[in-house]
């Protein structure tokens, strides 16, 4: 069982079905009961990072300057980080939004040493504002704060049940990875994170567990040690 663990959540996680576009109050919830039953059963010290896809990429914006685009999509990962904040806090679960980009009235600057004590006692972290670059992706940023915290695993939250050779959803025939390397994901060119996430993982021997978060109890299963999705070590 794992003590202090990063969640990485898409921003089309909490958005309206079937698009994933937006905020939706069903999708919010299903996330957190997912999130509430699972820290509440285990006491795993959490920290959450959650994409903004459901509202602006950077990289999609071509008509926007990138370097300002980039901007754009760490400011709607503070929408997603305080709407998640709220649907935590409505559950009874204590939290705390820390940005890479300072906005005092509605989240703490991200500080190590204060994210550490957070959640040693007992607070949900959700970290926003990407790492406070452009050109780096929430994934990267993800696995920046995992090793900053020292977790002991990045949990990847997902569409589908693990890490597969082709689209399962596309190619039937598609192969599931129970176990891979940092080095065979980028070999194989899985588009599970970016490279510059990868890189860091494996400099940092940081493990990365891939799993489906619409399959009720699986980020419980996970937090316990079972064997659901795919291992990148």
């Amino acid at each position: 069982m794992y003590k202090r663990v990063v969640l990485k959540l898409s921003g089309e996680s909490v958005g309206v079905k079937p698009h994933n576009i937006g905020i939706s109050e069903s999708s919010l919830k299903e996330v957190t009961d997912e999130i509430k039953i699972a820290v509440e059963k285990t006491k795993v010290q959490l920290g959450i990072i959650i994409g903004a896809g459901n509202i602006l990429r950077g990289k999609d914006v071509s008509f926007i300057e990138r370097t300002t685009a980039d901007y754009m999509g760490m400011l709607a990962t503070v929408i997603n980080a305080l709407a998640l904040q709220s649907m935590l806090e409505s559950v009874g679960l204590v939290t705390r939004v820390m940005s890479a980009i300072e906005i005092p009235r509605v989240a703490e600057p991200y500080i190590r040493r204060r994210a550490i004590r957070h959640l040693e006692k007992g607070r949900i972290v959700i970290f926003a504002g990407g790492t406070g670059n452009p050109y780096f992706t929430t994934d990267t940023a993800a696995v920046l704060r995992a090793i900053e915290i020292n977790a002991e695993v990045l949990l990847k939250a997902t569409q589908v049940d693990g890490v597969y050779s082709d689209d399962p959803k596309k190619n039937p025939n598609a192969e599931k990875y129970k176990q891979l390397s940092f080095i065979e994901a980028i070999n194989k060119n899985l588009k599970i994170m970016d490279t510059t996430a990868f890189s860091l993982c494996m400099e940092n021997k940081l493990p990365v567990k891939v799993f489906d978060l619409y399959e009720k109890g699986n980020l419980l299963k996970v937090l316990q040690g079972e064997d659901v999705g795919t291992t990148i070590i």
